[in-house]
């Protein structure tokens, strides 16, 4: 009797053992409880007649108003395509061509990743989080200071972002302030990002004649320009506007140059409420949206169908001081707003949502992020820019942070996957048999166990202990936890990294700065 029953226990113990190890390991792709490009359009803040009042507006200002400061350039593609040059030097755009390159315009964009494994499908609803911001700091969490980024931390950061499940992108978080040749930063800034991760990476160009060697760049990592076209792994955020209601005459020809070398580009509009936009939400909204509009003319002016990012990305200010308030309830509403704005034109589109204005991860930094993140979800934005390590109103990027917030991340997808409603999920056959000579509870059922990963999200580094448990393991520290996590990450190389071929020829045609 004693042997059957340590032979019962030891079963019961190899089954519990081997359920554990199942849970240890990665679930497939299909089975993950989150995952790149989860759709949502739960959250409508704006009705149908709201948004058709925003376009029209949108519409007048573009055919009234126009934009200042094209460059010749721009004037001669964007005239060609239908657009009006006024005496005044601004360009104004007839609602017919407006309405005519919306209804053209590439409804769906991929962004490729480098090693094909994690490609993002931007249409409809489809959610991605990543981060953003060129900060121009490092938050140093123990001794609560900030210092100068470098492009040691731009490669480090893009290090932990490839190792990390719930951000999905990688956008230059951050400036290398320690390399003070703006050619130098931006051919860096592609190398330092995508030796880093494989994951699809965002960057800038400060002048136009920066473009051609960043492809050259580029290629040599791809194998060559045809492989680059094919799948082009990292995109161009152009800020080509200068709020209110005037092109950025640099940018836009960096633009035109990515868009001949195949680059996908993020049309950026980053009006602050209340300064360089109307301070109400909708006149915000209102502005952003006449301003990407102009861009996607331009755009499909330079080459119909190129692929881009409606990124109307609207800031809040506090207007008792002037601070931007990138972690307000008003932030939320602008980038949840933008999202919608986004759908009523069926074109892909991004904004920032994520961020906060606290200095150090803390409980003000989870609040600001957690809402603006949710509530972007929710709302179905494709690009969710900056929802990752970043402080200080976008002035300073925390590694730490980076990695708390893929926690944060996991949660917010669940949101975002939302409630599924079917015969299985109803669970009448459950409540049937566990209460009707059942054990009364649903602990330790087959289906109860067969579901626990597949629905629900666990934090990685979140406590969910006990506070007995809590003070039994000494009282781990959040903080603490996620530097361990980061130390373990940082301290091997990084899987990305180029192959020795491939890194000494860029070498020998580039000054790169970090080391091989």
């Amino acid at each position: 009797m004693n042997d059957q029953a340590s032979s019962t226990r030891a079963a019961r113990s190899g089954g519990r053992n081997a359920r554990r190890a199942a849970r240890a390991a990665a679930l497939p792709e299909h089975l993950r409880p989150v995952r790149p490009g989860m759709e949502s359009t739960a959250l409508k803040l704006l009705s149908q007649a709201d948004m058709e009042k925003i376009h029209e507006a949108a519409l007048t200002a573009l055919e009234e108003i126009g934009l200042a400061d094209a460059p010749q350039s721009g004037i001669d593609y964007l005239t060609a395509a239908g657009c009006i040059l006024g005496d005044d030097g601004r360009i104004r755009f007839p609602r017919a061509l407006v309405e005519d390159t919306i209804a053209k315009a590439n409804r769906s964009v991929t962004l490729y990743s480098r090693d094909g494994k994690n490609d993002l499908q931007l249409s409809g609803g489809r959610v991605h989080y990543g981060t953003a911001g060129a900060a121009v700091s490092m938050v140093d969490v123990h001794g609560r200071v900030y210092r100068d980024s470098t492009v040691q931390d731009l490669h480090d950061a893009a290090r932990i972002c490839d190792q990390l499940d719930n951000i999905h992108f990688v956008q230059r978080p951050m400036v290398c302030r320690d390399i003070p040749d703006n050619r130098e930063m931006d051919l860096n800034s592609i190398y330092a990002t995508t030796a880093g991760t494989t994951k699809h990476v965002g960057v800038s160009f400060t002048e136009p004649a920066f473009v051609k060697p960043g492809l050259e760049l580029l290629h040599m990592i791809a194998g060559g320009e045809d492989k680059w076209r094919e799948r082009p792994f990292v995109s161009n955020s152009n800020c080509f506007v200068v709020p209110p209601m005037k092109f950025a005459t640099e940018s836009c020809e960096v633009m035109e140059e990515c868009i001949k070398g195949g680059m996908p580009v993020l049309l950026l509009s980053a009006g602050m409420a209340g300064a360089t936009a109307p301070s109400t939400i909708a006149g915000a909204i209102t502005q952003a949206v006449a301003e990407c509009l102009a861009g996607l003319v331009y755009v499909n002016a330079v080459k119909p169908g190129a692929p881009a990012i409606f990124g109307t990305w609207p800031f809040g200010l506090d207007l008792r001081t002037g601070a931007m308030t990138v972690g307000s309830g008003e932030q939320a509403l602008l980038s949840a707003g933008c999202a919608q704005m986004h759908k009523f034109y069926d074109l892909p589109g991004g904004a920032a949502a994520g961020a906060s204005d606290s200095k150090l991860p803390d409980m003000q930094a989870g609040w600001e992020q957690m809402c603006s993140a949710v509530m972007a979800g929710l709302s179905g934005l494709n690009m969710v820019y900056e929802a990752a390590g970043m402080h200080a109103s976008l002035l300073g990027f925390c590694l730490e942070s980076l990695i708390l917030d893929n926690d944060l991340l996991g949660q917010a997808q669940r949101c975002v996957r939302g409630i599924e409603v079917n015969d299985e999920t109803l669970a009448l056959d459950q409540m049937r048999a566990t209460c009707l000579g059942g054990p009364g509870h649903y602990l330790g059922t087959d289906q109860t166990l067969s579901r626990m990963q597949v629905d629900y999200v666990y934090p990685a580094l979140g406590d969910r202990t006990s506070p007995k448990e809590w003070a039994e393991r000494d009282k781990p520290d959040l903080i603490a936890k996620a530097t361990a996590k980061k130390e373990e990450i940082l301290s091997q190389r990084a899987a990305a990294r180029f192959d020795a071929a491939t890194d000494m020829a860029i070498r020998e045609k580039f000054n790169i700065h970090l080391p091989a």
